[in-house]
């Protein structure tokens, strides 16, 4: 019935049956479907650093870890509202387990760091796709996104740098857990 009535006014709908004033163009849906599921990646990635910290008595960074866990799903879900919003069904991929075996603090920070500068890659595509897709709604929608994404890969940019300036210094190190503690 729902779209019998959406036919008689030409209002167009998306693959879940939900109307929409814009179709997507479908590398840019995929795109936004490989980005979600990076953004779950990550959270399950942040959850595992957040344990391997826990085991070590590093209270600070395994609550900072936490904490950027619960965002990375916060991200994922925004995705996904935003796709359904669309008209989109969500397509939710599988996705690897985490990495759980390191070496160093400084090891863990720059992964994380580098998973941060290609989510940031990532959304720079996206973005670059709607552009030449003409899908402004996509564009605004990722504005606040990019810049999030740039504060987070800054703070991981300067977390690394407080790290090696540690230089592995336990009292150094449990001095940058104890502020992290502070940071929730």
């Amino acid at each position: 019935m729902k779209e019998i009535i959406l036919q008689k006014l030409n209002i167009s709908s998306g693959p879940s049956g939900r109307a929409i004033a814009q179709p997507m163009d479908n590398a840019l849906v995929e795109a936004l479907f490989h980005h979600l599921t990076m953004e779950r990646s990550a959270s399950s990635q942040y959850f595992s650093m957040s344990l391997w910290f826990l085991e070590r008595e590093f209270r600070g960074f395994s609550s900072f870890f936490k904490n950027e866990s619960l965002t990375e799903q916060e991200h994922a879900s925004n995705f996904a509202n935003y796709l359904i919003a669309r008209g989109q069904s969500v397509v939710l991929e599988e996705i690897a387990a985490p990495k759980q075996d390191w070496n160093s603090i400084e090891e863990i920070i720059s992964y994380s760091f580098q998973m941060e500068a290609d989510v940031t890659s990532s959304l720079h595509q996206i973005y670059s796709m709607a552009e030449r897709s003409s899908d402004t709604r996509t564009n605004v929608f990722l504005d606040p996104v990019i810049d999030s994404q740039t504060n987070s890969e800054d703070e991981f940019a300067h977390l690394l740098g407080k790290v090696r300036f540690a230089n592995n210094q336990a009292s150094a190190i449990l001095i940058i857990d104890n502020e992290l503690i502070k940071v929730k």
